[in-house]
This record gives structure tokens, C-alpha cells and sequence, in this order.
């Protein structure tokens, strides 16, 4: 027998590494992202390292991805010991990890009894869970919101607002109405006994990171309830401690208590590995799909469900919840005192935050934050997007407020609007396909 050795990431670094893996990229990808901003080889923490050994503080956490960071023992521990004892079977059969995980998600969320958990890959597989589970209640129309984004897949795309996302591929699944952000009157306007569901988003992540007015949630509950339709709500990129709390919606201010009908999640659920649910909160959701009417091949795959057992296991150990909210409060005020002359605002819950910009330069602030060791996201023209991992500390938040003081103070508002320009990436700020 041959023994192969696979070289590691460290082997194939070297001079010029970043230039050379940057046109391999090219040669052998299609061309979806654009060039990659950086190749990175390595992580631990909140920091990676590109492949030519210049280290990152990670504020962007893979999109709210990497809830424990990079490398974290507990989870790689978690991942290599199901791994090394079963690694996938087909959904003719269960798994331990598979069902603890689900009780598990049944218990933060709160959900009553006869509710019911669906796993998926993605937080786009798990909204076109979402998108059945609406068509399957024989009502012909589904409302979303303005600036939605439920991901790139069909079902899911049909939900999302955006026209560029959109038109390409039309014709998409029918029977969707965007509705403006945050309007009440609106919403009472187009609720009826023919609304199959109505699909939010606690806080709007690619719209800037928008979160609903105090109320309007409050105000879906009660119309869904009154009309028979189902209240959905999108949390891939707001759940899993991502604002300080297991579930956006279950801050008062967000979500007033309300109980859904259904809730959808990814992104941090399995902390770096690929993962998503839907929670079906009572039996009339839950028996939606029935028998044969839904599948997945990986989705409740044993390694994934043990990294998302790992990660909310570390959660609880650790405090992060009260942690993320002590954090963000500290990154959000920071950077809103730091005295830039281009920031408006910082918005946003915990570690999902949202820094406003006066003028489109967003791209601008973001190239030099990245040649700084920073990595944030252009989310938009006027907004960086701010979505670290749960394990940031205090000093590394300390530490990019320092940066947007030093930019501030260097910044020069001519120049910045001609850079923003030049530094505008060819595709899309979002980065992902859910």
C-alpha cells in the first residue's frame, strides 16, 4: 500500500503564497465571489492567519458563523470523537447526537409540547422547509418583508426581496408579496384568510442589520393568530446567542414574547460545521410535512449534530450569552465614541452590529480595515457589518475600536468617496448562499 502524506496548510505556505493561491482560486472556481480578499490557512480564537503569516482579528466570523471561534477544543474534540465512531448514516435510521440535538433545540426555544424539529445543511434548505411547510397548508400567499434575504436556493430566493438576487433566475415560485419594512398598517392592509405564512426576520442581517420596530412582531402574532396563518421566523443569522439571547425574538424588545409557529436556524447552530434546523412549534406546524412529503440526505448528519450539541454545550459552560451582550455593548459604544467623522450610528443586538456610515464608502473603510488585520464586512454602500465570533474579548474589541479612532482621525472625506468607489467588490456583499 502507497502512504500518501496530504501536505497542510503550513507546508504550502511560503513567499507569495497569498498571490499564488489567489490565482489557483481563480483558475479552478467559478466566479460566483469574485476573487478572494485573502487565502487563509489557519485559526484560533477570534484570529486567523492568511498563507503568508499575517494574522486577523475575525469580526465577521464566517457571516455569524464561527459562534466559538476558530479551533476550539471542545468543538474539534466533539467533531474527531463522532467522527471516529460514526460519521453519517441515511435518515432510515436515528442517532443518538441527532436527537439529543433536537431535544435540546426544543428546550431553548421554549416550544410546547407536540412541536418538532426538521434538520437541514443550511439556513436555505431549512427555509425551503419553511416555503413547504407554508405551501402545504393549501393557502396561496406568503408575505415577506423589504430587504428580506432567506438565502439563494429557489423556494428561499422567492422570499428574498432583492431584484438583483432575483431576476436572474425568475420564474421563481409564486405567490410571494414583499411588503415595506416595519409597516404595521401595511401589514393589516395585506393579511387575510388566504395568507399561508408570513416570513420575518427579527433583525434584517443583509439589510444593514435592520431589526423590526418595538411592536411590529407583537402585531404579526396577533394577525397571523387571527387569520389562521403561520408566523415564521427566519433566525439563521440572529439565533444561537448571536444577540445575547438563544433566540433574537426572545428579547423583549424584539419580540415581546411571542411564541411562532415556526423557526428556522443555521450559521452558528453548529459553530463552524454545516447545520441547520427548522423548529415547529406546536402540532399543527409540526405535522405539516408528513411522511414522505420532505427529505435530506446529510441534514441531522451524527458530526453535525454533535458540533451543534458542542457549541451550546460551551454557551452554557461558559456564560456566553451574558457575555455577548457585556461585549457588544462595549464594541457598539466604542466604536460610536471613537469619534470617526463617517460614523452615524451602531445598531444592532450583542454581536450582530451594523456601523452606518454618512456616505457610501463602506468597501473603503473595509479594504483598510483589512490591511489593518481587521476583517469586517461592506454589507451595504453605507453600512459595515460587525458579526464576531461569541468568544470575542473585550481587549480585541478594544482593540478595533482603537482602529476606527486612528482611521478616523486620518480619514479624508474626498479621497474616501473616490476609494470607496475603486474598492466596490463585483459581487454582492453578502458572501454567502446561506
Amino acid at each position: 500500500m502507497t502512504d500518501v502524506t496530504t501536505p497542510t496548510t503550513t507546508d504550502l505556505a511560503g513567499p507569495d503564497s497569498v498571490a499564488a493561491w489567489t490565482q489557483r482560486y481563480g483558475q479552478a472556481l467559478m466566479d460566483t465571489f469574485g476573487p478572494p480578499q485573502r487565502v487563509l490557512v489557519r485559526g484560533e480564537g477570534a484570529y486567523v492567519w492568511d498563507a503568508d503569516g499575517k494574522r486577523y482579528l475575525d469580526l465577521l466570523a464566517g457571516i455569524a458563523v464561527n459562534a466559538l471561534g476558530h479551533a476550539h477544543p471542545t468543538l474539534t474534540a466533539a467533531i474527531s470523537a463522532q467522527l471516529g465512531t460514526l460519521g453519517h448514516v441515511s435518515n432510515f435510521f436515528g442517532t443518538p447526537t441527532q436527537i439529543a440535538l433536537a431535544e435540546r433545540l426544543l428546550a431553548l426555544a421554549a416550544a410546547p409540547e407536540g412541536s418538532r424539529v426538521f434538520f437541514t445543511n443550511s439556513g436555505a434548505e431549512a427555509n425551503e422547509a419553511v416555503f413547504k411547510m407554508a405551501r402545504r397548508t393549501g393557502r396561496p400567499r406568503i408575505l415577506a418583508l423589504e430587504g428580506a434575504f432567506h438565502g439563494r436556493t429557489m423556494g428561499a430566493l422567492a422570499l428574498t426581496a432583492k431584484a438583483a438576487y432575483r431576476e436572474p433566475f425568475e420564474p421563481l415560485p409564486g405567490g410571494v408579496e414583499f411588503l415595506p419594512f416595519g409597516d404595521t398598517a401595511a401589514l393589516e392592509a395585506a393579511m387575510a384568510d388566504d395568507v399561508a405564512a408570513l416570513v420575518l426576520e427579527p433583525i434584517q442581517g443583509e439589510a444593514g442589520v435592520r431589526p423590526l420596530p418595538p411592536g411590529y412582531l407583537a402585531r404579526a402574532r396577533e394577525l397571523t393568530r387571527e387569520h389562521g396563518a403561520l408566523l415564521a421566523l427566519d433566525e439563521v443569522q440572529t439565533g444561537m446567542g448571536r444577540t445575547g439571547a438563544w433566540l433574537a425574538h426572545q428579547h423583549p424588545h424584539l419580540g415581546g414574547g411571542v411564541t411562532p409557529d415556526v423557526v428556522s436556524l443555521a450559521k452558528g447552530l453548529g459553530g463552524g460545521f454545516p447545520i441547520g434546523a427548522v423548529v415547529a412549534y406546536g402540532e399543527r406546524a409540526a405535522t405539516l410535512l408528513g411522511r414522505g412529503q420532505h427529505g435530506t440526505t446529510f441534514g441531522g448528519n451524527p458530526v453535525a449534530s454533535a458540533a451543534a450539541l458542542a457549541t451550546i454545550a460551551v454557551i452554557e459552560r461558559d456564560g456566553l450569552l451574558a457575555h455577548v451582550t457585556e461585549v457588544g455593548r462595549r464594541l457598539r459604544d466604542g466604536v460610536a465614541a471613537a469619534g470617526h467623522p463617517l460614523v452615524e450610528e451602531v445598531r444592532g443586538d450583542g454581536l450582530l452590529l451594523a456601523v452606518r456610515l454618512r456616505e457610501p464608502v463602506a468597501a473603503a473603510l473595509a479594504a483598510r480595515a483589512l490591511e489593518a488585520g481587521f476583517i469586517v464586512n461592506a454589507v451595504a454602500p453605507d453600512a459595515i457589518r460587525l458579526a464576531p465570533p461569541l468568544v470575542l474579548t473585550a481587549d480585541q474589541a478594544a482593540d478595533f475600536v482603537a482602529f476606527v479612532a486612528a482611521d478616523g482621525a486620518a480619514h479624508v472625506p474626498a479621497d474616501d468617496v473616490a476609494d470607496g468607489a475603486a474598492h466596490e467588490p463585483a459581487h454582492d456583499a453578502t458572501g454567502g448562499a446561506r
